[in-house]
């Protein structure tokens, strides 16, 4: 299956844009921030509004914002006494939606196959 995405730049990428690019993939390689992300979709949020919704207690909450927003995930807002967190690049719904497109494709291949029956 060939992708419809395009690669931005045909240069050869250099290692320390690949060992950013690694990064960035560690930063979404953690189920809770990739929670976190989902409930950024629509729109800012507190942090106790993203405890409400997550289900993840305020330090390890502000551990994970930490990380999304040291990666260029998370763009932070201080609006009078509260802090709103916000998707700083929908790019990177993007990404995830190609992920689990590609994910949900390659489940249903699988239950396809293992209900085919099989000839003997």
């Amino acid at each position: 299956m060939v992708s419809s995405v395009r690669p931005i730049s045909k240069r050869e990428p250099t290692a320390a844009l690949l060992a950013m690019v690694a990064g960035r993939f560690r930063a979404l390689a953690e189920p809770a921030r990739l929670g976190i992300l989902h409930e950024l979709e629509a729109g800012p949020l507190t942090v106790t509004e993203l405890v409400q919704r997550t289900g993840l207690g305020q330090g390890n909450l502000s551990k994970h914002l930490q990380q999304l927003h040291a990666t260029g995930f998370v763009s932070r807002t201080r609006k009078g006494l509260f802090v709103y967190y916000g998707l700083a690049d929908d790019n990177v719904l993007a990404l995830c939606e190609i992920m689990c497109g590609r994910l949900e494709h390659d489940i249903a291949a699988a239950r396809a196959t293992v209900s085919t029956p099989r000839d003997e």
